[in-house]
């Protein structure tokens, strides 16, 4: 409950934390999972990745996804390119049977197209194979494809925690807002992508407070999203090519469109002294994690 536009979005801002005893019984399942693959297999180095190592991730902890990256010793790789045993689908099952032996009991382990995925009752667990990859990065399977990606999870972490402190940490909570409302609106977009576009629309820009923050962020990625976005690793080319047709361009910017639209309904009631009917406009963009008017 806010009576105050400010209120209102220091308290959305909480919401979306997921809280200490979640942090840690993640820290301790996630070591677990990266101590039962080096169990079976040879690991050279593991990892945090995605939104968890970044700070993007929100709220609630049973709708996200923690992800370990393992680098494998490189004659893995060797025993699984060029479609040998199974080539990058093969390898996932190896790290696959490596996790089964000590997760007996879990309800789900499965893979996808570049991870083992083990699905807790609290929590999904990711974890990613690579390898050290020549002149820098790693490299991880993508058995769909039957090719490797070149990626640089560390890098990505680095660049983050860079662009939050020159925003004065008020980067993380807008990005973590605006994956709130993707949440809030079918999921249309993938996660890391809404991170990149933050990247690019506020590179340089100031952000003054959180609500002119995301209507901006909004306005600039009805274009934005049109474009290539870049890995900002330098890997893996357009983040958002998964929008690969003319009807999903279409889609993606009427969905930015709508909810800059409200975004500016909001202010203009906020300007004009109409605060419940900003929140309750708030509210139509973020979902029920934006706290109610009273």
């Amino acid at each position: 409950m806010a009576t105050t536009i400010q209120q209102s979005f220091k308290k959305f801002r909480e919401n979306l934390e997921i809280t200490d005893l979640q942090a840690e019984t993640v820290s301790i399942r996630q070591q677990n999972v990266r101590d039962a693959v080096a169990s079976g297999l040879t690991v050279e180095d593991d990892f945090l990745t995605g939104s968890y190592s970044r700070n993007t991730m929100i709220a609630p902890l049973n709708e996200a996804d923690v992800d370990i990256f393992i680098v494998l010793n490189s004659e893995y790789f060797h025993n699984y390119n060029n479609g040998e045993n199974g080539g990058q689908g093969g390898l996932l099952d190896r790290v696959k049977r490596a996790l089964l032996k000590t997760y007996t009991k879990t309800p789900d382990i499965s893979r996808n197209g570049q991870a083992v995925t083990i699905r807790f009752s609290d929590f999904v667990v990711d974890v990613v194979p690579g390898f050290y990859r020549k002149g820098g990065g790693f490299l991880m399977p993508n058995s769909i494809a039957n090719e490797w990606i070149s990626t640089d999870p560390k890098k990505h972490v680095e660049i983050m925690s860079s662009a939050n402190k020159a925003h004065n940490g008020d980067l993380v909570p807008l990005i973590k807002m605006i994956k709130c409302w993707n949440r809030s609106h079918s999921k249309f977009f993938r996660s890391f992508h809404l991170e990149v576009l933050a990247l690019e629309i506020l590179n340089n820009v100031t952000i003054t407070d959180f609500p002119s923050g995301v209507r901006y962020y909004f306005d600039k990625a009805r274009e934005r999203v049109k474009l290539k976005n870049l890995d900002p690793a330098g890997y893996d080319g357009d983040i958002g090519k998964y929008i690969n047709t003319q009807e999903k361009i279409d889609e993606a910017v009427g969905k930015f469109q709508l909810a800059y639209e409200r975004a500016l309904k909001a202010e203009d009631y906020a300007a004009r002294g109409y605060t419940q009917s900003a929140i309750d406009m708030w509210i139509k963009i973020f979902g029920d994690y934006f706290p109610a008017y009273g």
